[in-house]
């Protein structure tokens, strides 16, 4: 559980969250809304994330990565259906069967068979989503085994065929929308066969069929698909700076400190670990107690930078794992105070720092950035002037 009195914040922002989640409704129509949540939701907090979605009916489902993620869930009082998009190993499947409305990931004749045993066992019906693979190559089967594949499930007693999905690896990026519109074309054969083949045998239509993640939802043609899995655009980022942007996001993350020292330093004087910073004049340092266990990237040293008071001042020497300084430049006496905010994600007296703009220092995506945010990082909620921390 992360201090209260810890000075480093993150400020969860669920006005932005409400509006990002509209934004896509308003790109998606009437189809059904998979919100991920796997990875702490993107560094977000899962929990809370969950729940304020689920409250506000902004989502319908929830998608997770790990068995413990659903559990987590669950274990909080999320009710919304939970869609384990990754595969389980045989080991996980009691424990996922044994929540209410969990939904488990196939792709093989494996991972049926032995979803089909774990529910047998359970006594239960699991119901389970068949992953076509049609350019990822990372899990799912090949487009010309999914019939078969799916009436395996079908002639399993104790699964039911709920969804088809598959997952496009850059739907993101325009210059290459030949290779995701060819990804889109085959996977929407693909459920059309197995749909009539449904028919043909007398079973009902599968009623999910999902790929469209963030940078499909915003750029592509969603035709055929009855549910939508975005991810990164909820916690108000485009998933590529070339992606189309029918809709305006805010980022719902904003990162924040305390400068806790103040020193002056001398010409020819060096900052830090390994001696990499060396002051060229008379100039000040304010110690910040943010580092890479915090999730700002040792990758920043002498590269970043971190607002105080408006003002953004540089890095100076490597970031540590608790702390990072900056250089305040010369003068009798220092621009700031110890106790001054420092923001290190955010906008601040017209200057901003971006997800994007720290994954362009650290030569990564946003994703990552906001995934990196450590669990000591204390999570602080606000709607509508109301503070929560979690």
């Amino acid at each position: 559980m992360p201090d209260p009195n810890y000075a480093t914040t993150a400020h969860i922002r669920l006005d932005a969250l409400r509006s990002n989640a509209r934004a896509v409704r308003q790109l998606i129509g009437d189809r059904t809304l998979l919100v991920a949540v796997k990875a702490n939701a993107y560094g977000h907090g899962a929990v809370p994330v969950a729940i304020f979605l689920e409250r506000q009916q902004l989502a319908d489902w929830f998608g997770v990565a790990t068995a413990p993620e659903a559990i987590e869930l669950r274990d909080s009082g999320v009710t919304s259906p939970i869609l384990k998009m990754s595969l389980s190993f045989a080991d996980e499947l009691p424990a996922l069967l044994a929540l209410p409305d969990v939904s488990l990931t196939v792709a093989d004749a494996t991972t049926i068979d032995q979803a089909e045993q774990a529910a047998a066992a359970a006594g239960v019906t699991a119901r389970v989503h068949l992953a076509i693979d049609t350019g990822m190559r990372r899990v799912g089967c090949e487009p010309s085994a999914a019939i078969d594949l799916a009436r395996r499930v079908s002639a399993c007693r104790h699964l039911d065929l709920q969804g088809l999905g598959t997952h496009l690896p850059i739907s993101d990026q325009p210059d290459d929308d030949g290779f995701t519109v060819d990804e889109l074309a085959r996977f929407r054969s693909v459920v059309t066969q197995i749909q009539a083949d449904r028919a043909v045998h007398g079973l009902s239509p599968v009623p999910m069929v999902h790929c469209a993640n963030s940078g499909a939802v915003l750029s592509h043609d969603l035709d055929g698909f009855t549910m939508v899995r975005p991810g990164i655009m909820i916690y108000g980022y485009y998933p590529d700076t070339t992606t189309p942007r029918p809709v305006e996001l805010t980022p719902v993350m904003e990162l924040t400190s305390k400068v806790t020292f103040v020193k002056p330093l001398a010409v020819g004087q060096t900052v830090g670990y390994g001696r990499t910073w060396t002051s060229s004049k008379d100039t000040w340092i304010a110690t910040v107690p943010v580092g890479y266990a915090d999730g700002f990237s040792r990758l920043n040293s002498n590269r970043g930078s971190m607002l105080v008071n408006g003002r953004p001042y540089p890095v100076a020497g490597r970031v540590c794992m608790d702390f990072t300084m900056l250089d305040l430049g010369p003068g009798d006496s220092p621009p700031v105070t110890v106790g001054d905010e420092v923001c290190w994600l955010g906008r601040r007296g017209g200057h901003s720092i971006t997800a994007d703009d720290l994954a362009g220092i650290m030569g990564t995506i946003s994703y990552e950035v906001l995934c990196l945010i450590g669990p000591r990082v204390r999570r602080v909620y606000s709607s509508l002037g109301d503070d929560a921390t979690g």
